[in-house]
């Protein structure tokens, strides 16, 4: 028997590959987190991390405990709800950003929708940005974009860090402007991409503005220019700069989950959301 305590510490530790990180989402302390993974290893047998100086990874048995640790979450909320007698209802406006059509959220979605068929979900769909600036205006009660790393609020889904990405055959040439592809205004990345930029001290020109994650991987496809995006979601038929392309580093970005700041927004049902994408938080930057 695994104590659904234990489980969820677990899996924080495995979206985080932190025990500190963990710790701090949790509101536990760390060695808290370290007893409930040690009670867990003993409950299967088996060693579940492997921990050094340089971080923390997810042995095989881990691995495999990632999906037995969420079924039996899953499993577990749903009866409690259901012998509750209290089945969520009411509106729910739930913004994310395009980055996450590719990813696993779908599912969670799907997930979310078919345990609480009676909350009617809106799901808008937009840059980071502006999202942010919904949830302000009272027109969203919970977001899933970016945030610069480490500023404003926010519960902390997982960080990653930006690179360059292109076609296969773009070439960077040091003497030229250094042709970019952005999200109009008021994009998150496209903000870091010429700070970083004007900071190195380096020419650019805009070649391709797209409000599309679409638009945008297209113009890369077709070698017209070089965007910034999140390293772990990168775009199909796209590759990573090298370092020998001699572009400044972009930094880190969060993924966080914000809600409304009105009382009256999402209550519930915004909060059981959040809970399903926290939980599923080291699939979502996996690409489908």
């Amino acid at each position: 028997m695994f104590d659904p305590v234990q489980l969820r510490t677990f899996l924080t530790v495995a979206q985080t590959l932190s025990f500190t990180q963990a710790a701090h989402r949790l509101g536990l302390r760390q060695s808290t987190v370290s007893q409930h993974v040690r009670k867990l290893e003993e409950a299967a047998g088996r060693q579940l991390f492997t921990r050094d100086t340089h971080g923390v990874e997810l042995t095989e048995d881990g691995e495999a405990m990632l999906g037995f640790a969420r079924t039996i979450l899953d499993a577990n909320e749903r009866a409690t709800a259901w012998f509750a007698g209290t089945r969520l209802r009411g509106r729910l406006r739930f913004g994310t950003s395009e980055d996450f059509v590719l990813t696993r959220l779908p599912e969670i979605l799907e997930g979310f929708r078919r345990d609480h068929p009676e909350v009617d979900l809106e799901l808008t769909v937009e840059l980071s940005g502006t999202l942010h600036e919904q949830l302000a205006e009272g027109r969203l009660d919970l977001m899933l974009g970016k945030r610069a790393s480490g500023e404003g609020p926010g519960r902390l889904v997982w960080r990653d860090r930006l690179v360059w990405i292109a076609g296969e055959r773009l070439r960077i040439e040091p003497d030229r402007p250094v042709p970019l592809i952005v999200y109009p205004p008021p994009s998150i990345t496209r903000a870091r991409a010429l700070d970083v930029l004007e900071r190195a001290g380096r020419p650019w020109h805009i070649v391709c503005t797209s409000s599309s994650l679409s638009g945008v991987r297209a113009a890369a496809l077709a070698g017209l220019g070089v965007v910034a995006h999140a390293q772990g979601l990168l775009l199909p038929g796209l590759r990573r700069l090298p370092a020998k392309a001699g572009l400044p580093e972009l930094g880190e970005v969060d993924f966080v989950l914000l809600h409304g700041q009105r009382p009256a927004t999402g209550g519930e049902p915004a909060a059981a959301l959040a809970r399903a994408i926290l939980a599923a938080g080291d699939r979502l930057h996996r690409p489908m």
